[in-house]
């Protein structure tokens, strides 16, 4: 089996509480989680689960006080705060709101073209590259020129998307990353994520509330409750047969998907694989 891409082992992270003499808040109780290279690990659960904690905590941005985060065998929490950015290649983030994700003073080619531009890379790479990323993520090439309040929030999320894989990381964090969209617009995103990976072989902490979300997306599922991790397996496993009473009582709150539109959206989805997979060879053959 291919060992873990990411690590995590009985990380606990607290918070200092308001008062005299009050014990800290522990978010997080002794989390452990893997996540091996290409795969998508969903992790779900309600608000104040603690499940976007454990994601801050893999970036750096949450107080790990107790327990071990290795990244390729590396520890993440004895890092300094240089050390930590120079990891910015290898793990990036797709955070919930597209609408304050981004600078809405700078360009879309600026957006995409900044964490180039901080690695060094000379203009005309960064503006191909820029190029290419718009055209992963489905979006005109005249986006570069254009500010964000001109996108709508799918597009922006797309653009979100893009600006995370502009380093070619090996580990996204995606944090609630469809929650603010509408089912539709959260679909075609979703189908995106998904195109995205069996593409370039990303690896994806995916957080969510939304149990029919991991399902479309995940290969495994860990399931939060109160700081602490109560059910994990196989998505299908635990999507459709989940044992502990919390996962059941999230499954029953998810809305019933239509079985033909879900259906169509894998057909379509096998279709646009299947194009760019053509137009990719065809593209090869010229070259």
């Amino acid at each position: 089996m291919t060992e873990p891409l990411l690590q995590i082992r009985d990380v606990v992270v607290e918070y200092p509480s308001k008062g005299f003499r009050t014990k800290p808040f522990r978010a997080l109780k002794g989390v452990s989680l893997d996540i091996r290279p290409g795969e998508c690990v969903g992790l779900v659960g309600e608000s104040g689960s603690g499940k976007t904690t454990l994601g801050r905590a893999v970036l750096g941005l949450a107080p790990v006080t107790g327990g071990s985060i290795r990244f390729d065998g590396r520890e993440l929490t004895a890092m300094s705060s240089r050390e930590r950015r120079g990891m910015g290649s290898d793990i990036q983030v797709v955070f919930q709101d597209p609408y304050t994700s981004l600078n809405p003073s700078m360009t879309i080619g600026d957006i995409l073209a900044e964490p180039l531009t901080a690695r060094d890379v000379g203009r005309k790479a960064a503006q191909a590259r820029v190029a290419e990323l718009l055209e992963q993520v489905r979006l005109p090439t005249d986006s570069v020129r254009r500010l964000p309040r001109e996108f709508s929030g799918g597009q922006r999320q797309r653009v979100a998307i893009a600006r995370a894989l502009a380093l070619d990381p090996r580990l996204i964090i995606c944090d609630e990353p469809v929650s603010a969209l509408d089912l539709s617009t959260q679909a075609r995103v979703l189908d995106l994520f998904v195109e995205i990976q069996e593409r370039t072989g990303v690896a994806y902490l995916f957080v969510t509330h939304d149990l029919e979300v991991v399902r479309h997306v995940s290969h495994r599922v860990a399931v939060m409750y109160q700081g602490e991790i109560v059910e994990r397996g196989e998505t299908a496993d635990v999507t459709s047969a989940p044992e502990h009473p919390y996962t059941q009582r999230l499954w029953m709150a998810s809305p019933v998907p239509d079985p033909v539109a879900q259906e169509r959206r894998r057909a379509e989805r096998q279709r646009l694989l299947a194009v760019q997979a053509e137009q990719d060879q065809q593209a090869g053959a010229v070259a």
